[in-house]
């Protein structure tokens, strides 16, 4: 199962961070022919991030707010957090993106998790 955890301080008003930019499982691999289960857990520090999920040509979750509560460096689990779940077909691309969108500096830490189907 790979997965790639993340913490990023975004700036005021950031917008389109991506944080599995050049991830090598950004894309599903063409190689899983029935495509991925993915997993993704996002928290923030404050409530002004927002997510986009989309894979090849869905939109998986459309600009919705960012679960607050996390603390900066602390990657969120289930326990704690409710996680985005939703099939991949294979060579997708796989693009969540997070905007800021108060005018501060929160925090967001997270994990990807892509599992062969």
């Amino acid at each position: 199962m790979p997965s790639f955890p993340f913490s990023q301080a975004l700036t005021a008003n950031q917008t389109g961070f991506n944080p599995i930019d050049n991830w090598q499982y950004d894309r599903v691999p063409l190689s899983w022919p029935m495509g991925a289960l993915v997993r993704i857990i996002v928290r923030a520090t404050g409530v002004s991030a927002r997510i986009s999920i989309f894979t090849g040509s869905d939109n998986v979750v459309q600009r919705s707010p960012v679960q607050s509560g996390g603390t900066a460096g602390v990657t969120p689990s289930v326990l704690n957090t409710t996680p985005f779940e939703f099939r991949a077909a294979p060579g997708d691309r796989l693009l969540p993106l997070i905007d800021e969108v108060g005018g501060v500096t929160p925090t967001v830490d997270g994990i990807v998790e892509i599992n062969p189907l």
